[in-house]
């Protein structure tokens, strides 16, 4: 599970190996070496002593402070009671089928499965519906350790051929392949570089549209690292070589530009989607597929707005757009008289989040959330409401993919009680038939989600869904895990989860805060929380936490926080502000340094909600107050806290993981000399073979789960039996 490296690297820095018999009692951290690096940010001076740590795990002086952290964190996770039996139960409740929402294209079917605790879902195929699904893709296999991953598909629209991404061990790089779907044989067909896209086919299905970046020139391994620059749209042809693919679209001269080309369903546009990183408003232009010159026709200019092109029909194109609408609306634009004053609302904003819009059927399919809970509506092409989709509940949908000329289409529903039945809706009819609902061992009946609302620090009603099980004494004892993200336009909407049921079944209570800089209430409710106005998102948070304890769910000693990415980022800003109020902190793969993140990989993309300290002063000094390795200090008694990250993650870089251990260790020690009592350990897990969590084997999965909720029971009191 933990890569082990030789005493030799281990000797070389000089590093002790502590090893713990039990969980318990002061930690004796690895010596982690102090370097004196100080930067200059609009003429304050920053000290950054943990530099060195932001190479690569390859080098010898990080390799060995990697050894002698885990062999600190291998021992106190493997002291945990109860872990093995943790371990046993979640195998046991992961082992159940799961499928993906089917899919049609040329006449076939194709959906995933997961037969219960296999590493990696398969792909597969039935020629026609209700025939016997064969296996198309199988990525069990493909590597020793089953790290390699099917990590995107498109089918040609002839249903003939399927192109394929691979990631290689978590990686955001992807390898494009391609399968004739009747044979299962893969064709000569390779493509190398691809990142951040998907696959588009032509209607002919001779060749399909994708987005790559140039190989990476930098030294062996730096390639996790390097910042990724001038994305390009490419046309490959079926049968020829990748140097043979023909450039359709670059932007020179914008290094930070992201594309995306899609060919419409008729086949007569190439859309083409210009992004700036994760800001939300985007450019669109699109290429006339039947005409003689092919010129890029640029649409929509300037990032005033987000505009999703929905579909179309004839030279008439739908968008999704938040242009003065901040909760969504759909507009149409005839390309053929495209002036402003010509364009015409289809759907007007509601008092409702308009989260996505799909064309099938002849119709408009509109997916809403209302205070983070989906519902749909079915509109005519005029916008006019034909029917709303009946739902079971509070829960989240997705699906409703298909064709324009097709009645048929797909979607899932899932609460944090419901592990997502699976339906094939006829648009016409409204009609739903279940497809697939799995079986779980648990019995739903015995737990129940309510959903709350709360005030932040500034009045600020945040909407909240607390689940447990039936009958819970609201006595402030009960352990209580609370997960937040609150960024990136992204909405926290109920889900289910094998090791949150697991938790509850233990008797713990799960909740999760829907945060500003999310997008459960539109465009208005993700700008509060992002750039000098992220402090909103850790005050949402802290005041969740704050409501569970006056509420006597929890208490601090059994409230416990996690979030990933930009919730890793989250949960360290939050226990750095306000320790006392946490019983226990699960930071994952999160983003720590908040002057640096922009210097690796894809990290410059998201100066939309972090904005740009080297640039800003405002956003230096908004920054540099939250920054959770700038602000581990001495002088409060952190947390129990098991910090996680992977080797192999490209998108937030381990060395945020890894500074941010080493200066919240080095924290704690001074305050357990010089706060009485102040023994809480600080932790780094650090998985490898392993990205920022997508394509990540289950067996790790089980191993990670094992560890985290361990951790968290033992410090919060929650009995394993």
């Amino acid at each position: 599970m933990i890569k082990a490296y030789p005493a030799a690297l281990v000797a070389t820095a000089s590093l002790a190996l502590p090893v713990l018999a039990q969980p318990s009692g002061a930690i004796a951290y690895p010596e982690t070496r102090r370097g004196d690096h100080v930067d200059t940010y609009h003429g304050v001076e920053v000290a950054d002593p943990y530099r060195w740590l932001e190479k690569s795990a390859d080098d010898p002086e990080v390799a060995a402070w990697i050894e002698a952290e885990q062999a600190v964190t291998n021992a106190y996770l493997e002291a945990l009671p109860g872990r093995e039996r943790l371990k046993e139960r979640y195998t046991q409740l992961l082992n159940y089928e799961r499928f993906g929402t089917p899919s049609e294209e040329g006449g076939r079917y194709f959906y995933t499965r997961n037969d219960g605790l296999q590493d990696q879902s398969v792909l597969y195929v039935m020629d026609d519906w209700g025939s016997e699904p064969r296996v198309l893709l199988d990525p069990n296999g493909w590597s020793d350790d089953n790290t390699m991953s099917l990590a995107g598909t498109s089918v040609s629209p002839d249903g003939r051929l399927i192109a394929y991404l691979v990631s290689d061990g978590g990686s955001d790089w992807r390898t494009i392949r391609v399968r004739d779907i009747e044979t299962g044989e893969d064709l000569v067909d390779t493509i190398e570089w691809a990142k951040f896209t998907g696959v588009s086919w032509d209607r002919d299905s001779s060749g399909f549209y994708y987005s790559r970046y140039d190989e990476p020139v930098q030294k062996e391994g730096e390639e996790l690292t390097a910042v990724n620059e001038f994305q390009k749209v490419y046309r490959h042809s079926i049968g020829t070589a990748q140097s043979k693919d023909t450039l359709i679209y670059q932007r020179p001269d914008e290094a930070k530009w992201g594309f995306g080309g899609f060919v419409t369903e008729d086949g007569r546009y190439l859309g083409i989607v210009t992004t700036k990183g994760t800001f939300r408003e985007n450019n669109v232009a699109y290429v006339d597929l039947q005409s003689s010159n092919r010129e890029v026709v640029h649409l929509l200019e300037g990032f005033e707005a987000d505009y999703g092109w929905v579909g179309n029909v004839g030279s008439v194109v739908y968008f999704r757009t938040d242009l003065d609408a901040p909760r969504g609306r759909v507009i149409a634009i005839d390309l053929h008289h495209p002036q402003r004053d010509r364009w015409v609302e289809v759907i007007p904003e509601s008092d409702a989040t308009l989260d996505g819009v799909s064309m099938v059927g002849g119709h408009l399919v509109a997916q809403y959330l209302r205070d983070a809970s989906s519902e749909v509506v079915i509109c005519d092409l005029h916008g006019r409401e034909v029917r709303k989709v009946a739902l079971p509940g509070i829960g989240s949908v997705s699906g409703f993919g298909g064709e324009f000329d097709s009645a048929e289409t797909f979607y899932s529903f899932t609460s944090y009680t419901d592990p997502g039945s699976i339906y094939r809706y006829n648009i016409i009819t409204g009609e739903s038939e279940l497809f697939r609902r799995p079986e779980v061992d648990f019995n739903p009946d015995r737990y129940t989600t309510e959903r709350v609302f709360y005030s932040s620090k500034d009045g600020t009603r945040v909407p909240m869904f607390i689940t447990y099980k039936k009958g819970l004494e609201r006595n402030g004892q009960n352990p209580t895990l609370l997960y937040g993200y609150g960024g990136f336009n992204i909405s926290m909407t109920p889900g289910f989860s094998t090791s949150r049921l697991m938790w509850m079944e233990l008797g713990g209570v799960y909740a999760v805060a829907c945060l500003r800089g999310g997008g459960e209430y539109g465009k208005e409710w993700h700008d509060a929380g992002i750039t000098t106005k992220k402090q909103n998102v850790f005050d949402d948070f802290i005041a969740a936490a704050e409501y569970l304890n006056a509420e006597r769910i929890s208490s601090p000693s059994t409230l416990a926080i996690q979030g990933g990415s930009n919730g890793g980022l989250l949960v360290g800003a939050c226990i750095t502000q306000r320790p006392e109020l946490f019983g226990a902190a699960l930071p994952a793969v999160g983003v720590m340094d908040m002057l640096r993140f922009d210097q690796f990989t894809i990290g410059w993309a998201w100066r939309s909600d972090y904005g740009s300290p080297s640039e800003s002063e405002d956003d230096f000094r908004a920054n540099y107050a939250y920054s959770p390795y700038h602000n581990a200090k001495p002088g409060k008694c952190y947390p129990p806290t098991l910090i996680t990250t992977a080797d192999r993650d490209d998108r937030v870089v381990p060395a945020h993981s890894f500074k941010f251990a080493a200066a919240m260790q080095a924290a704690q020690a001074e305050n357990h000399r010089a706060l009485r009592g102040c023994d809480n350990p600080v932790l780094i897990r650090i998985e490898t073979r392993a990205g920022h969590g997508a394509g990540t084997p289950l067996s790790k999965i089980i191993e990670q789960v094992a560890d985290q909720y361990g951790f968290l029971a033992y410090h919060l009191g929650l009995e394993i039996e």
